[in-house]
């Protein structure tokens, strides 16, 4: 635990927290991106085209942001701090509940280090029907707008901060 009394989480291989399984990661294993082989490292290959597709109803692999995976009570604490100031960008539950994963820019995931969080690169966008979405991809074409990585560090912060002064953390 840090002086925060939050607790420090260590990234292993790959760039995701222990225990986590962050919803818009591809399958490391996968090798169903098209002219190139295998996720290596859990980390979505870089270069080529922004948006591609998977497979049909798989969503679509964006190269162009990265994810960011918290606990689900500190990321919708989050949300709701990002959607007063209207810098919300698409965010995402896990399939079991426990975390959400806000899209962020890409290359945030090599500055990305704030204890509580994991930061990988690549997103695996499931389609704008999902019901598993907080904040859905929107506007023409049902893109996904990734949110600010610095505003996003900051409401993380300010939610963790709410959550302890009344009484719900450390989480």
């Amino acid at each position: 635990m840090m002086a925060t009394g939050l607790p420090q989480h260590r990234p292993v291989a790959g760039g995701v927290l222990a225990g986590a399984a962050p919803a818009l990661l591809p399958d490391p294993a996968d090798d169903r991106i098209p002219g190139r082989g295998p996720v290596e490292g859990g980390r979505a290959p870089r270069g080529g085209s922004r948006r591609e597709r998977t497979g049909p109803d798989e969503g679509t692999l964006l190269t162009a942001c990265d994810t960011v995976t918290v606990a689900l009570r500190h990321g919708l604490e989050a949300v709701d701090i990002l959607r007063l100031r209207r810098a919300c960008g698409a965010v995402l539950q896990s399939r079991n509940g426990s975390t959400v994963t806000f899209l962020v820019p890409a290359g945030t995931w090599e500055t990305w280090h704030l204890p509580g969080s994991s930061c990988t690169a690549g997103a695996l966008v499931p389609a704008a029907t999902d019901p598993r979405w907080v904040i859905p991809p929107s506007g023409s074409g049902c893109t996904a707008r990734p949110t600010d990585a610095w505003v996003l560090r900051s409401a993380l912060c300010e939610a963790a901060c709410t959550l302890t002064a009344g009484g719900l953390g450390p989480f």
